[in-house]
């Protein structure tokens, strides 16, 4: 120990006698660290925020949904699709006959697209429109902010109301009342009776650019041939939730007329598994942005060594002078050695922080809060000896081989 921590000194002197050097070392090194860390907790921040945003859905639902698999099959020279998409109708049919302790809602994508005007003002064409009932706030999410949900009589006659996500409404109306106004989604006019709580745009989840609009309204006024609707359940007890998915797949197989050899032409997926979809999906992600962080590093790497072996050279007299003084060949390598993860642990330790600090801002551009990535910060010091040991290896070894006559010569 007395020797390792009389070598740290050696290299902290050597830092301070050579500080525009040392500092464009570390630095070269924290940018590789930089790059790798943050990329990473970026990526976690990510993981979190989708994991927060399917929490905020509620551990209790499942959604009935088009299947992905688009299969089509050729008659008479036609494409057709094998998986229809999933009607008003059967909706309809779905929320009526299912009899058990739980909250179900319709809903269907009007828009994605849409443009939002309130007198001069008026928001980006990126405004997601939904079609919904009575129950879609519940079981998605949201709380009200102001104002009040729509109510089921207005649901059945499908009137002009519309209820605005968060940014929506600061975009048309900043800090003033929005309830109570008239605003303009196309060329129809709509009174704006509510307005929901922020709940991040993370994952691209609607979020809080989106309004919503009673379903049948929405069939009229943005009607669309292949229009398809979603089916949210929300049970009201946890233990229930696999007995009401069972029993919710099995109804709608009814309400869809499939026989008992037929596969589902739908999905029902529980809002954990979609978070879990999408996680994995991120993991082509995480392995494609670790190797961008590795080259980096590799780079910052070659660098270190580059100015370890022009240390070398610069300190050729020191050297001869060390081994005059009876300093073994293995002496001065670890001397060097230790130079070499020295800097790279300072120059790692900015890295780490500034890793961390792009984790967050993301983090919390999301609004998943404040984390520390404690995996990578240990990593992050793991790699910075390697890295270290890698990069100083040669120079070390370069400067135990000079032969002291020489060196005490060397000009």
């Amino acid at each position: 120990m007395l020797f390792i921590r009389e070598n740290i000194l050696i290299a902290f002197g050597a830092i301070k006698a050579n500080k525009l050097r040392a500092t464009i070392t570390m630095l070269i090194i924290s940018i590789g660290i930089t790059a790798l860390v943050g990329i990473l907790s970026a990526i976690d921040a990510i993981k979190n925020g989708i994991n927060n945003n399917f929490t905020n859905m509620g551990a209790n639902t499942f959604t009935i949904r088009n299947a992905d698999i688009n299969i089509k099959v050729r008659r008479k020279g036609k494409s057709t699709n094998a998986f229809p998409k999933i009607t008003f109708k059967e909706a309809l049919m779905f929320k009526q006959k299912f009899n058990f302790p739980a909250i179900t809602s319709i809903s269907t994508m009007a828009s994605g697209t849409a443009r939002l005007k309130f007198e001069s003002k008026k928001t980006n064409p990126n405004i997601q429109v939904f079609g919904s009932d009575e129950n879609y706030i519940n079981v998605s999410g949201y709380e009200l902010e102001e104002g009040r949900n729509f109510l089921s009589d207005e649901i059945t006659t499908g009137n002009n109301l519309v209820i605005l996500g968060h940014e929506v409404a600061y975009s048309l109306f900043k800090n003033q009342k929005s309830a109570g106004n008239f605003i303009r989604i196309g060329a129809a006019k709509y009174k704006v009776i509510g307005v929901l709580k922020s709940k991040g745009s993370s994952s691209g989840f609607g979020g809080d650019k989106i309004c919503i609009i009673p379903i049948l309204n929405a069939r009229q006024n943005f009607s669309k041939p292949d229009m398809s609707f979603t089916i949210n359940v929300l049970c009201r007890s946890n233990q229930l939730l696999n007995v009401a998915f069972g029993e919710a797949q099995a109804l709608f197989r009814n309400v869809r007329r499939l026989n008992t050899i037929e596969h589902n032409n739908f999905d029902v997926i529980k809002s954990d598994n979609l978070a879990n979809i999408l996680i994995n999906n991120l993991k082509k992600v995480t392995i494609g942005a670790t190797l961008i962080g590795l080259i980096t590093l590799l780079g910052a790497a070659i660098g270190l060594m580059n100015i370890m072996l022009v240390s070398v050279t610069e300190r050729t007299r020191e050297i001869g002078v060390r081994k005059a003084l009876g300093a073994a060949a293995s002496t001065i390598k670890n001397q060097f050695l230790i130079e070499s993860i020295v800097i790279c642990i300072c120059g790692g330790i900015l890295g780490i922080f500034l890793g961390i600090a792009i984790g967050n801002i993301i983090s919390l551009s999301l609004s998943t809060g404040f984390f520390i990535p404690w995996f990578w910060i240990i990593s992050g010091l793991i790699i910075c000896i390697v890295v270290g040991l890698l990069s100083g290896y040669i120079p070390a070894k370069r400067a135990s081989e000079l032969d002291p006559i020489d060196s005490l010569r060397f000009e």
